[in-house]
């Protein structure tokens, strides 16, 4: 069998009374770009927390074949975790960033990091307060493509920055870091712009996986619908995840009714991530 790359069974975690992971279950192969989205609470950063073997849990987990928690020296060799871009100090000198991650992960190939860098205005000298917007995304991305990891861990690796930034950061991770032989796990509330460099989508509420499904199939299972105004009783009849008005249009989210059905009652079309996500977090609400 191939190894999965994380493979968590019944994973469970509380904070005295408060739960926040709730019997989850995540089967990640490799060479996947997989997405964690949740609202703020949900169990995101708990979940990632027991992923890198830094809290103790109930229920079973293995990451790259290794138990996190009784192999986390093992496992932080394989594995890269970056935090947002906007954490390093302003005083540090570019050339003291690299020589921490140097001291810190044993798979930094310090060249590579210079061989990027090379390709930008960053001179090992430049203090983090001297550089733009821009150049720190190019130092966080030097960084990170310069760790020969397995699993690279995105946790809102974007905030703070502007859009054109937060759309560089992840075009060249895609198309300067990842393989196949590598996998990688984002967190980030700008559901939006990763949903096109996803290839897998995890929603987590309050503690619990409500959808885990590749992003090719969500076109097999979901049709959003802006039905005609002498159709929406109809709409409504089949029983929408979710219903909302744009434009003066009632819009439905369907999950699995057939699109032949939903077609004759307006304009259709796949949904974006991003709806998709607040009908099913809402919909599993009282």
């Amino acid at each position: 069998m191939e190894e999965r790359v994380v493979r968590a069974s019944g994973l469970g975690k509380r904070y005295g009374k408060k739960v926040a992971l709730d019997g989850v279950n995540l089967d990640i192969a490799p060479g996947r770009i997989v997405g964690l989205i949740g609202p703020n609470g949900a169990g995101k950063t708990t979940a990632l927390k027991a992923i890198m073997g830094l809290l103790g849990f109930d229920g079973e987990l293995e990451v790259l074949g290794l138990n996190p928690r009784r192999h986390r020296h093992e496992l932080m060799q394989k594995l890269c975790f970056i935090a947002d871009v906007a954490v390093l100090p302003g005083w540090i000198r570019v050339r003291q960033v690299l020589d921490l991650v140097e001291a810190v992960h044993p798979r930094f190939r310090r060249a590579r990091a210079m061989e990027f860098l090379a390709r930008t205005e960053i001179s090992p000298r430049h203090r983090v307060r001297e550089l733009s917007k821009g150049m720190v995304t190019q130092l966080h991305l030097a960084l990170v493509m310069a760790v020969d990891a397995r699993l690279l861990v995105l946790d809102e690796p974007t905030i703070g920055l502007d859009i054109l930034y937060r759309r560089a950061f992840y075009e060249q991770l895609l198309n300067d870091y990842f393989d196949e032989e590598r996998t990688i796990i984002v967190t980030t509330h700008q559901v939006e712009e990763i949903e096109r460099i996803l290839t897998d989508a995890v929603f987590i509420d309050r503690g619990r996986i409500v959808l885990d499904m590749p992003m090719d199939q969500l076109p097999e299972r979901f049709i959003e619908l802006s039905a005609r105004a002498d159709a929406v009783q109809a709409a409504r009849d089949l029983g929408p995840l979710s219903e909302r008005q744009a434009l003066g249009r009632h819009v439905f989210l369907f999950d699995t009714v057939p699109p032949e059905r939903v077609a004759a009652l307006g304009d259709t079309r796949v949904p974006a991530l991003t709806d998709l996500f607040v009908a099913t977090v809402q919909g599993g609400r009282p």
